[in-house]
């Protein structure tokens, strides 16, 4: 069970480029890093003073420490790139554990994890989780050219077996990277788990693909989450019970939750 979300200042450890245009940031916190579980998130408000920009960014936990969690971010806009400026020493407030992670206490069979884009951050603590229980995964890795792809090193040293798919080929298959992900299904030999997370189109097209399947993915929905905790509704989705809060009822959906409305195909 996550801890109680609290707003604090924590001391930046590290803030390091690691492509043109992803920053890793190391957070001294060991309330975060007891209190998290994979698939949440945290808010994090990017200048130390002032109210310019106004809103904290959201940021899935990319990888829990025993002291210390990592935050994996793209620079996108004003406040990310105000983020990246950040020091190793300074402090910063951050809003969190936040949403609901991914459940994977009752896996059997092969497990599948595709990221598209930005959706790497929150899947390499749950991948880290899940080599703990199981050998059998495989991780379906998409991005837009070769200089966006991280974690490849990392993913490997767990044991992971990965694929690349980017959307120009300079790295790995070119195409989608939920072109994988029909022949690793046919692969399997008995049940199949899938957890993914990336842009909506393409989360879009593992739900579909599962579903033709008859496989119930959990997919982590890459919305812009203003508050964190349900009050300004702006992260609302539509899904089969009606509209529910990416911020409070997810991040994390069964993927025949939602009601979806376009597909990335190959």
């Amino acid at each position: 069970m996550a801890g109680k979300k609290k707003v604090r200042n924590y001391r930046i450890i590290s803030n390091k480029k690691i492509t043109p245009m992803h920053y890793v940031m190391e957070v001294a916190s060991p309330f975060l890093a007891k209190a998290s579980c994979a698939g949440q998130f945290i808010n994090i408000k990017p200048n130390q003073e002032g109210t310019d920009p106004l809103l904290r960014i959201p940021l899935g936990i990319h990888k829990i420490g025993k002291r210390k969690i990592s935050l994996l971010y793209k620079v996108v806009g004003e406040g990310t790139k105000i983020l990246s400026e950040r020091k190793e020493g300074e402090n910063v407030s951050i809003l969190g554990p936040l949403g609901e992670g991914f459940e994977y206490s009752r896996l059997k069979g092969k497990t599948i994890i595709a990221s598209g884009g930005h959706g790497i951050a929150p899947l390499y603590a749950l991948a880290k989780e899940l080599v703990k229980k199981t050998k059998d995964i495989v991780f379906l890795l998409g991005s837009a050219t070769k200089s966006h792809v991280t974690c490849t090193k990392e993913l490997k040293k767990l044991g992971i077996k990965v694929k690349i798919a980017t959307d120009d080929g300079s790295l790995g298959r070119k195409g989608f990277v939920t072109c994988f992900l029909e022949e690793e299904i046919k692969k399997a030999k008995g049940e199949v788990n899938i957890f993914a997370c990336g842009p909506r189109p393409m989360i879009s097209a593992v739900s579909a693909i599962s579903a033709k399947c008859k496989i119930k993915a959990q997919v982590s929905l890459d919305e812009y989450m203003a508050c964190g905790v349900g009050a300004c509704l702006g992260c609302a989705v539509r899904t089969k019970e009606g509209y529910k809060l990416v911020c409070k009822d997810g991040p994390v959906f069964y993927s025949d939750e939602i009601e979806w409305e376009e597909s990335q195909v190959c």
